[in-house]
């Protein structure tokens, strides 16, 4: 089937973080197509252009990272600006999330190019899915920093979301990001530790902090990509309290936000709230 043609944009296309059958059919669209295509990893694209059995034929494959110079950048713009068609490529998953896009996507929007996504695989997304944690309300961290009193000041933060977070880290990073984090948070914080996601050796850990830390210690080594997912600590509140809570605030609110505000407060998630609002309704 023959890719349609694509209007002059910058695409940010997502590829797989794993299994190269994870690519979308609109994707390879865009890579068959795309006047241009600039990639954090040429090798890592070419691999998955080949599998799929797309060909670059004369069209340019550029080199795209977060070392790329402005020069690098305004090439790129340029081929926007001669009506052409440019596709932005990460080495694995989308584009902008801890990858890079960002400065281009700025550069071609104040020139006033369109912008669309094409998009499919997020390690993010997938580790969020798969961790058993709330995925109502998540915040989403990217790197915390490598050293010094930005990293502490990082971690306590995390520390403190009221939110399911998700963040990225490096496996020789990971046993101390964990100790870090039992310093500042309850032994039994519900955490997802998720590795090498739709990869051969895929693998999710779950648990309370303090265990899933003494998990991966007693482990001689840890490789490949890893992704945590760090549920909230809720507050104790047995049940007179919480229907005291939304009795008051149902008094005032309508069911859905008075649901969002005592869930606010008590740290209880949010369906559970709502069962309880409902029979408090019902009687």
């Amino acid at each position: 089937m023959t890719a349609p043609p694509l209007e002059p944009a910058l695409y940010l296309v997502s590829t797989p973080i794993g299994a190269a059958r994870d690519v979308t059919l609109r994707a390879l669209d865009v890579l068959t197509v795309a006047d241009v295509i600039a990639a954090e990893d040429t090798r890592t694209l070419r691999k998955l252009l080949d599998i799929h059995g797309v060909s670059l034929g004369q069209r340019r494959l550029v080199a795209y990272h977060d070392h790329s110079s402005k020069r690098a950048v305004d090439s790129l713009v340029e081929t926007l600006d001669n009506g052409g068609s440019v596709a932005c490529v990460s080495e694995a998953g989308t584009p902008l999330l801890s990858d890079p896009g960002y400065e281009l996507v700025r550069a071609a929007l104040e020139k006033g190019h369109p912008v669309r996504s094409a998009p499919g695989a997020s390690a993010m997304l997938a580790a969020l899915c798969v961790s058993g944690l709330p995925t109502d309300r998540f915040l989403f961290a990217g790197f915390p920093p490598a050293k010094g009193a930005a990293r502490k000041s990082w971690l306590s933060d995390i520390a403190q979301s009221a939110q399911t977070t998700v963040l990225y880290e490096s496996p020789r990073r990971l046993l101390a990001t964990l100790d870090a984090l039992l310093e500042l948070a309850a032994p039994d914080r519900p955490i997802a530790i998720c590795r090498e996601l739709t990869k051969k050796f895929e693998e999710t850990l779950r648990g309370g902090l303090r265990e899933v830390r003494d998990e991966i210690a007693a482990r001689s080594a840890l490789k490949g990509e890893i992704v945590v997912v760090l549920g909230t600590e809720p507050k104790s509140s047995d049940a007179t309290d919480v229907d005291s809570l939304l009795s008051a605030a149902l008094a005032r609110l309508s069911v859905k936000d008075a649901v969002a505000e005592v869930a606010q407060v008590t740290g209880l998630p949010r369906r559970d709230v709502y069962q309880n609002a409902l029979k408090l309704v019902k009687d």
